[in-house]
């Protein structure tokens, strides 16, 4: 599981990369025109990536007059450039790459987090259509207006980054579920947040105020390096005796889902479990734990 989750995220990393690899070899390209390092300056088309190279970063850039710019690009070109020689315009190409590969890490650990929500959404969904319990769900450029649209499953499968919400009804309780979202009595940020109300309720969000209503709050850890795994359980436990401790006067429940799950924390997570402290629990690149705790969402 752990490898088929690295291989998934290195191919996503090589998709996107390509878009920074063409920009480099186009900005090698341009850069080919200087003769000597300080030509450079001299090709304004070239210009950003230069302060790019330089190792600024475009929120930077709003901060700079002109002259601060080329001071910071002399610096580099005299510090770095000038010594590399005849291959000065490589050197310029490998330290551009290196800061567009800073920005590129950024953005992967947003995907890591983003798939494994997808995952969850993808599940819930597929649980849903299978015991066909019919749904409606809430696009995030539909927020403002509150406006839900029936289940359409085979779409709503594939379009899973634009879900905002879902709803549906099971045993004659309305249930709304959705992610990412600021509870104020918790004053934080919580992953998954499940509610009792229909579409109207939800009020573009501002269920969250209705503390009677919520029913259960979960943390979502994306992560798949095991390495990392300990540190997101202490993450995630914190935040949820936090939500525990926020809503002691009401009746609500936790849960915690992870990519990568090691021996030390399950055995914490057991306990919790055992203990009735943490309510369900589930590694998500396990398809039938991942089942069973869509499932369990589903009928809570």
């Amino acid at each position: 599981m752990t490898r088929s989750g690295f291989i998934e995220a290195a191919l996503e990393k090589n998709r996107k990369a390509q878009p920074f690899i063409d920009a480099a070899n186009s900005f090698q390209a341009l850069a080919r025109r200087a003769r000597t390092p300080m030509d450079l300056l001299n090709i304004i088309e070239i210009r950003s990536s230069l302060l790019t190279a330089s190792g600024l970063s475009d929120k930077a850039f709003k901060y700079f007059r002109e002259e601060d710019k080329i001071e910071a690009i002399t610096k580099m070109i005299r510090t770095f450039l000038e010594p590399a020689g005849a291959n000065f315009v490589d050197e310029l190409v490998y330290r551009y790459l290196l800061i567009k590969g800073d920005s590129l890490g950024g953005s992967m650990r947003n995907f890591v987090g983003a798939v494994a929500k997808h995952k969850l959404i993808r599940k819930v969904l597929s649980v849903l259509h299978i015991q066909d319990i019919e749904y409606q769900i809430l696009k995030k450029d539909n927020k403002a207006k509150n406006q839900w649209q029936p289940m359409n499953y085979m779409f709503d499968y594939e379009d899973v980054d634009s879900v905002c919400a879902i709803y549906w009804k099971f045993n004659g309780y309305d249930r709304l579920l959705f992610f990412d979202s600021n509870i104020p009595l918790v004053n934080n940020n919580v992953d998954i947040c499940l509610f009792d109300g229909e579409p109207d309720d939800f009020d573009r969000g501002r269920i969250v105020a209705d503390n009677d209503s919520a029913i259960m709050f979960g943390e979502l850890k994306g992560g798949i390096d095991p390495a990392g795994a300990d540190e997101h359980w202490k993450t995630g436990n914190t935040a949820l005796t936090r939500i525990r401790t926020a809503f002691e006067a009401y009746d609500i429940q936790t849960s915690f889902i992870a990519a990568a799950i090691e021996k030390k924390m399950s055995e914490e997570i057991w306990s919790q479990l055992c203990e009735g402290v943490l309510n369900n629990a589930a590694n998500i690149t396990v398809d039938e734990q991942l089942t069973n705790y869509c499932q369990w969402i589903i009928e809570l």
